[in-house]
C-alpha cells in the first residue's frame, strides 16, 4: 500500500467515526429525560392536588305531589255490586252412550247402519254369518226329539212291567239334557244379530261387511243425543254453596247458543292433587244443535255473602 492510499484510508475511517459519534450524541440527546420539563410537570401536579375541588350543587328534589283526600261514598241499594258469576269449562256428554262388542267369533254378513244414522231401540245393526250355529241348533233339536221319544217309550214299557224305575229315570235325564242343549244353541244363535239397546245415533262404525272378528271385539258406538249432560270440575271451596239443583247456564261458542241446566250429581270425593270436585249437570234443553263432545262455558250465579 502506498502512502497516498494509507492517507485516504485513515481519512475515510476518521470521517465514519465522526458520523457515528454524532449519531450516538443525537440519540442520547432525545432519549435522556429533560430535567426542566420534569420539574415543571411535577410542580403542576402538586399544585393541582392541593387546590380544592369544586363540586357542582345537586338540583333540588322535585316537590312531592299533593295527596288527594278520598271521601267515603255510600252506595244506594240499586248501586250495590251483584254477586260475581263464576265460569267453568263444561264437557257435553250423552246421557246414554255405549260400545257394542261381538259376543261371538265369526264373519260379518251384513252391516245395516252407517255413520250418524238414527236407529230405534231393538233395531238390528250388525248381522253375522251363522250357518254353523243354525246347523248346531238343528242337531240339538234332533237329539232332543230322540231323547224325548226314548223317555216316552220307557214310560210305556214301565206301564207294562217291562222297564224298571231306573231306566225311566235315566231316559228322563237324557231328555232334559238334550233340551238344555237346544236352549244353549238357541242363545248362541241370538248372538248372530247385534241390536240397538236404546234409540240413538251411530257415533262410530268399527267393522265392515265380510270382516272376521273375534270374541269381544268392538263393533259399533251408539249415543243418544236426546239425553245430554255436562261434566265439570269446580274448586272444592264451592261446596259451601253448591248443591244438587243449583241452576246454571252453559254457552257453546261453536253454535252461539246458551242452554239452561241444573246440577244433578256431585261427587262424594275430592281429587287430592288438583283439589277440585267433579259434578254433573242435566241440560234441560239440549236437543237440536248441541252434540256430545262439545265444550261449553258454564256460568254459576254465586249467592251473596251473608
Amino acid at each position: 500500500m502506498t502512502l497516498s492510499r494509507r492517507e485516504w484510508f485513515w481519512r475515510i475511517f476518521a470521517a465514519l467515526m465522526l458520523v457515528e459519534i454524532c449519531w450516538f450524541a443525537w440519540v442520547a440527546y432525545h432519549m435522556w429525560p429533560r430535567q426542566l420539563a420534569t420539574d415543571l410537570a411535577y410542580k403542576a401536579e402538586i399544585e393541582a392536588q392541593s387546590r380544592p375541588q369544586r363540586v357542582p350543587a345537586a338540583p333540588p328534589p322535585p316537590a312531592a305531589p299533593a295527596l288527594a283526600l278520598k271521601t267515603d261514598t255510600v252506595l244506594t241499594p240499586a248501586e250495590k255490586p251483584k254477586p260475581a258469576a263464576a265460569e267453568i269449562a263444561a264437557l257435553i256428554v250423552a246421557g246414554e252412550e255405549t260400545t257394542l262388542s261381538s259376543q261371538m267369533a265369526g264373519k260379518i254378513r251384513r252391516v245395516r247402519v252407517g255413520l250418524g244414522d238414527q236407529v230405534e231401540k231393538g233395531a238390528p245393526l250388525v248381522e253375522f254369518d251363522c250357518s254353523e250355529q243354525s246347523a248346531q241348533l238343528e242337531t240339538a233339536n234332533a237329539e232332543y226329539r230322540a231323547a224325548r221319544e226314548t223317555h216316552l217309550a220307557r214310560l210305556r214299557l214301565q206301564a207294562l212291567g217291562a222297564a224298571g224305575e231306573l231306566e225311566v229315570t235315566v231316559a228322563a235325564a237324557s231328555a232334559d239334557k238334550a233340551r238344555s242343549q237346544v236352549a244353549v244353541r238357541r242363545s248362541q244363535l241370538a248372538y248372530c244379530s247385534v241390536d240397538a239397546p236404546f234409540a240413538g245415533n251411530v257415533a262410530r262404525l268399527r267393522v265392515k261387511t265380510a270382516e272376521s272378528v273375534n270374541l269381544g271385539q268392538p263393533l259399533v258406538d251408539l249415543v243418544n243425543p236426546a239425553s245430554l249432560k255436562a261434566q265439570m270440575f269446580v274448586p272444592v271451596a264451592w261446596i259451601a254453596w253448591l248443591q244438587p239443583g243449583t241452576p246454571l247456564s252453559i254457552r257453546v261458542s261453536e253454535t252461539g247458543q246458551t242452554f239452561r241446566a241444573r246440577v244433578a250429581k256431585v261427587n262424594s270425593r275430592v281429587d287430592g292433587v288438583s283439589q277440585q270436585l267433579e259434578l254433573e249437570a242435566h241440560i234441560e234443553k239440549g236437543q237440536g244443535r248441541l252434540l256430545p263432545g262439545m265444550v261449553g262455558s258454564a256460568t254459576f250465579e254465586r249467592p251473596p255473602a251473608k
